[in-house]
């Protein structure tokens, strides 16, 4: 390391042309331990491989089954109301048998309890229904 003591001919009052560097590298370091602090923060340790979202336009296929679910959350089969989960399941079951099986699709109201969807997947789990789709509506243009 060296110093800088000037030279024997200049006076005191002569103008030192060298960049002083410590407030900068105070302001580095300071920097540096905010970065590892919060690098942790913002990284997981569990590895996911989390699903791509995407708009996609599907067409309603002839033998698509159609399920609903009302605002007081009866269930339809297509118009027809389903009293019970077991009903819907056996419905179900008729349908996994085919070949290709037919894809189920969910139009739930907007102002249904979860419950209402949730016993129509667990019919759809238990009657061995691979393809299951909720039908939304897009937003409307503009807003």
């Amino acid at each position: 390391m060296s110093m800088n003591v000037g030279s024997p001919d200049s006076g005191e009052d002569a103008v030192m042309s060298a960049i002083n560097t410590t407030p900068l590298v105070d302001v580095m370091l300071v920097l540096l331990i905010i970065f590892l602090i919060t690098i942790p923060v913002v990284t997981t340790s569990i590895k996911v491989s989390l699903p791509k979202e995407r708009v996609e336009i599907r067409e309603t296929k002839p033998e698509n089954v159609i399920i609903s679910v009302d605002a007081a959350g009866n269930i339809y089969w297509y118009d027809q109301r389903i009293n019970n989960v077991e009903a819907l399941i056996d419905k179900l079951k008729k349908v996994s048998h085919l070949k290709p099986q037919p894809e189920v699709q969910i139009r739930g109201d907007l102002t249904a309890r979860y419950a209402g969807a949730g016993k129509i997947l667990y019919a759809c789990q238990r009657a061995g229904i691979v393809k299951v789709a909720f039908i939304t509506e897009p937003p409307p243009l503009g807003g």
